[in-house]
């Protein structure tokens, strides 16, 4: 039996990497012929890659290989602050040539092998320029979209579009909401407002640019796996079989069923968040994290920490420290630790109805009996997590696509709305009485957004399964991946 091999590029970062991964290994668990080398590329030491990365290891040897691409230069951090997605897509550009010599490495060792063939290259959406290095090559390129068909269809608008205006978006007035008659992008039932787009579509200094170059490529290859599943968006999947884009795989939900091993949560950590759990009643602790990067200042800390107390629900907080000083009107403000910025008294007065730590295993605090809500920033992974779990989600979108994936699960009916506008780094303040009225929603126990969810999750665990869906996507994939070699 000939084994055929794919050549993974995944994006740096937990977000990119981790569902990456996760595909790797369902491919190798559904068809003994795959065998996977996985290029690692990186523009900074991060503990969480370099500890994910090293696990990738123990994995199957046999069948799947990390290679470290040589590092490269990259571009002036100020850029990744003015306009992180063309700071992505130059660092991009810059490892092209050694990704190039990367495969040109492997074919060159495959070619005295009879027993495996090279079969194409998997890119992660931002490295989808790469795809002249599969043609160059004589090699399929598959694009793999960590996110979801909802944000494929705005990749499509987004051409569409340009080919008409060819510059960035302006934002909406808030004054004169009626004025914006939202977006027709395909995979959505309803206009969209602008107010939910990401905010790469409004950035003037280059994001805007470099993601219509990468939406570009996708038309290039020879399919578009997706990390969703069809029960969750059967509107939008259907928008795309029309002959006019490449195939489309939906192969999830893919996740990390153990939470990402993190330096900053040691077993001690772990096991005091875990125990604090086990002593609470099923379905009783609302659960707020904001993602690897997701962290606010003094003020908004504050009225977080007021609408949890008023709201009297139990809570889980994993509170992050900004990783800079943030700045407020009064200048810079530093913090040492998360005390600091929390009303005085609260910890008192809360005592053992609430529990606040700086990082937490989100998975299985997800997977744990006593949760029965999700505040969240509304990162893809974050919402397949608690889908898969049945825990129904607050949206609280902080940047990159998290407004879109909002109004995406809130148009569907799976989540209470809390913001679907809301952006970091803005003075914007959600106040304490609706973060008081949000928690409040998702912890009904009768509400309809909860029957919802958990129906969406016995779907989530059968797509997986042997003839769901997503496991018969897979299969479909691999036979056309076979094919197209």
């Amino acid at each position: 039996m000939k084994k055929v091999e794919l050549i993974f590029v995944p994006t740096p970062g937990a977000g990119h990497l981790a569902p990456a991964v996760e595909f790797v290994k369902r491919l190798i668990h559904h068809d003994d012929r795959i065998l996977v080398t996985i290029l690692s590329i990186e523009w900074h030491s991060s503990g969480f890659a370099d500890a994910y990365t090293e696990s990738l290891a123990t994995l199957q040897p046999d069948r799947i290989q990390v290679i470290q691409v040589s590092r490269v230069d990259p571009p002036p951090l100020h850029l990744w602050t003015l306009a992180p997605e063309a700071f992505i897509y130059a660092l991009i550009q810059s490892y092209i040539p050694h990704v190039r010599n990367a495969v040109t490495n492997i074919l060159s060792m495959k070619s005295t092998s009879d027993s495996t063939r090279v079969a194409g290259l998997v890119l992660d959406l931002f490295c989808s320029p790469m795809v002249d290095v599969a043609t160059e090559l004589g090699l399929s390129s598959y694009i793999y979209l960590t996110s979801n068909a909802s944000f494929f269809g705005l990749v499509l608008y987004l051409q569409a579009l340009h080919r008409q205006i060819s510059s960035e978006f302006e934002y909406p007035n808030p004054e004169n909401p009626n004025k914006d008659l939202g977006h027709l992008i395909p995979g959505f039932a309803n206009p969209v407002p602008s107010c939910v787009l990401p905010s790469f579509m409004f950035n003037k200094h280059g994001s805007y640019t470099a993601f219509v170059k990468i939406a570009e490529r996708f038309k290039d290859a020879k399919g578009i796996v997706i990390n969703t599943f069809e029960e969750l968006e059967t509107y939008a999947l259907s928008c795309f079989v029309n002959g006019q884009n490449p195939p489309i795989y939906p192969v999830g939900p893919l996740i990390h069923i153990d939470s990402l091993p993190h330096p900053e949560l040691d077993q001690l950590q772990r096991d005091r968040i875990m125990k604090w759990l086990d002593n609470q009643p099923e379905s009783s602790v609302v659960f707020l994290c904001f993602g690897s990067h997701g962290c606010h200042g003094p003020p908004q800390v504050k009225e977080i920490a007021l609408g949890l107390e008023q709201s009297g629900q139990r809570f889980l907080w994993s509170l992050h420290m900004p990783e800079t000083p943030l700045n407020d009107a009064a200048g810079a403000v530093h913090c040492k630790n998360p005390e600091e910025m929390l009303p005085e008294g609260f910890l008192e007065r809360i005592q053992e109805r609430g529990m606040i730590c700086r990082w937490a295993p989100q998975v299985a605090v997800l997977g744990h009996k006593a949760v029965g809500g999700f505040v969240s920033h509304c990162g893809w992974n974050s919402i397949l997590e608690s889908l898969w779990h049945g825990v129904p989600i607050v949206t609280w979108p902080i940047y990159a696509e998290q407004q879109l994936n909002a109004y995406m699960m809130k148009e569907v009916g799976l989540a209470v709305e809390l913001r679907l506008d809301y952006r970091g780094g803005t003075s914007d303040i959600v106040k304490a009485e609706e973060i008081e009225e949000g928690v409040r929603q998702v912890m009904d126990a009768g509400s309809e957004v909860r029957k919802k969810v958990k129906e969406m999750a016995e779907m989530a665990r059968k797509a997986v399964m042997n003839g769901g869906s997503s496991f018969n996507s897979i299969g479909r994939f691999i036979e056309d991946m076979i094919a197209n070699t």
